[in-house]
């Protein structure tokens, strides 16, 4: 089955227009209630949202879906995704749902679903539920006397805080370090800063103020500068920058230097291995990741295991095979001891750890290699399928010719936004950036 809803994380898209719209949640709301009913019992579906103004719309329009099936929704407000992945496995609940477009702007929304074990669901699951969609709506609708009921859960921000907190090093506090944390006016902006306080930290709190329309802008993982001026104005030990749904983070050492994703898996999994603590014989990625990580995993006796973009195969992988640290360049770390997905919050305090730990500045405990040049480009496209134009299959065939022996090439669709993503990797900055130039005006050619 194909899925033309789902992409590669959950159904996003300009909130108000297909298929963000309320029609679309109702209808995924009643498709998702109706394929995880499992038994004759109360149902229960757990409902988070980020910041986003379009929450108040699509949030209502699920929940009306999954009470008309008979699934009792437990509404949490903003919290961020891992918190509702969290939280379907504590509450035992049958699904969960986070009603979020993670770092894009507020414009968009989205829906990422969960199993009851907290997992993202297999895409085979989500070509399950479209279909459903696209079939009869009222098939599964529950009598009247079995209809779900709605109730807000109130102390969902305690139970995360300690969640978090539980993962970091007993006996160990954050006292004495000044902390920036920059909250991208998103789910995390209430538990975050409290987090980092209850543990020790001095704590200079950023985007924790949403007002609907701020997420994300100028602001978060997506926008660094804010934070690390920060850093450097208060003097700070570190920077820390989450995304909207609080799933990704970068960081910024005590001189504002930017610390991507490659650098943090790279970190906390030696240092796992070190102490004992790191599963199988290194750690997984996605193809975007930089040769720099992998060398310097080689160097220690770590392999670098790759997959397709999107943290849900980074996780499938690392379940299927039994690592334990796996995630994305772009800040999507997952911790599989601690979380079933991508946990910004928790990243940044096996971070914060190290630096206690090993009493070093992050400048020293972050950077661990120096990444191979990389490039990265996005053409929009207005339909159609750039990629099979023959032009544009002259100009990547060229360009893996033109590197050959030197780098690497990646070309492919962004399964969140009509993007082509063009990106290069070698050693000659002067090469790349003329492989990806070029293949950008073939895709550019016929993309209007």
């Amino acid at each position: 089955m194909t899925r033309k809803l789902f992409g590669t994380d959950g159904i996003r898209g300009t909130a108000n227009t297909f298929p963000m719209t309320a029609e679309i949640a109702l209808k995924v709301g009643m498709a998702a209630g109706a394929q995880f009913h499992r038994g004759n019992y109360r149902h229960r579906v757990v409902i988070g949202k980020d910041t986003r103004l379009s929450g108040y719309m699509i949030e209502p329009a699920l929940t009306a879906g999954f009470v008309a099936m008979g699934m009792d929704a437990v509404l949490v407000g903003p919290m961020p995704t891992p918190a509702i992945a969290m939280l379907t496995r504590s509450l035992r609940a049958d699904l969960g749902v986070m009603i979020s477009a993670s770092h894009n702007a507020f414009q968009d929304n989205g829906i990422k679903l969960f199993g009851p074990d907290g997992y993202k669901l297999s895409d085979e699951v989500e070509a399950q539920i479209e279909a459903r969609i696209n079939g009869d709506p009222s098939e599964g609708l529950t009598e009247a006397g079995r209809l779900g009921r709605a109730r807000r859960l109130d102390d969902v921000p305690g139970r995360y805080t300690e969640h978090v907190k539980r993962t970091f090093p007993r006996g160990m506090t954050l006292e004495g370090l000044k902390v920036v944390i920059d909250c991208a006016n998103g789910a995390a902006y209430k538990v975050a800063p409290e987090v980092l306080w209850e543990l020790g930290a001095e704590v200079i709190p950023l985007g924790v103020n949403p007002n609907g329309t701020n997420i994300n802008d100028g602001c978060g993982s997506t926008a660094t500068e804010a934070m690390r001026v920060q850093v450097i104005t208060h003097g700070a030990d570190i920077g820390i920058a989450l995304d909207g749904d609080a799933d990704r983070v970068l960081i910024a050492d005590e001189k504002g230097t930017l610390v991507d994703g490659d650098q943090i898996m790279g970190l906390i999994a030696s240092h796992w291995a070190t102490d004992g603590l790191l599963h199988g014989d290194g750690l997984v990625a996605t193809v975007m990741s930089n040769l720099g990580l992998e060398r310097f995993l080689e160097s220690q006796g770590l392999s670098l295991h790759r997959t397709q973009v999107g943290d849900r195969y980074v996780v499938e992988y690392m379940r299927e095979h039994g690592l334990n640290v796996g995630g994305e360049q772009s800040g999507h770390i997952v911790l599989g001891d601690h979380a079933t997905t991508g946990d910004g919050l928790l990243a940044a305090l096996q971070v914060l750890a190290v630096l206690k730990q090993k009493n070093m500045p992050a400048s020293t405990a972050c950077r661990l290699f120096d990444p191979l040049p990389q490039l990265l480009r996005n053409v929009r496209f207005a339909g159609g399928q750039p990629l099979e134009e023959d032009t544009v299959k002259e100009a990547i065939a060229e360009g893996e010719a033109r590197l050959d022996g030197s780098g690497r090439l990646l070309i492919r669709k962004s399964g969140t936004e009509p993007l082509i993503r063009v990106m290069a990797e070698g050693e000659d900055n002067g090469l790349i950036d003329s492989v990806v130039s070029d293949i950008c005006t073939a895709i550019e050619g016929v993309a209007a």
